[in-house]
């Protein structure tokens, strides 16, 4: 989906390693939530709560999910998904633009 109708965007960024990786909050007209962000090249690691499926828009990385033995390359578009209560790792070659969604 290429936009969203009828939702609101919460102002106030959520900011990661200081900088490096930023995102907004857009809550959809069905209350669900979903955030936009950007990545800048570095290596990451986070936690999730609950599941999220995280839909890379462009850029260049890898990343390591839970139970994987291997890192999986990402180039241009591509979606994959993490468990609830998980970490996976990102290692960010170039500015990666991304969306990812909170699945109720």
């Amino acid at each position: 989906m290429p936009q969203f109708s009828n939702a609101t965007i919460v102002k106030a960024a959520n900011i990661y390693y200081d900088g490096q990786v930023t995102s907004r909050t857009v809550i959809k007209e069905d209350g669900s939530k979903v955030t936009l962000g950007i990545m800048l090249p570095g290596t990451y690691e986070f936690g999730t709560d609950g599941p999220e499926i995280m839909e890379i828009l462009s850029g260049h990385l890898k990343v390591l999910l839970p139970g994987e033995d291997g890192w999986q390359e990402i180039q241009g578009q591509h979606t994959f998904h993490v468990p609830g209560n998980s970490k996976f790792a990102l290692e960010v070659f170039t500015i990666t633009d991304y969306c990812c969604s909170y699945p109720v």
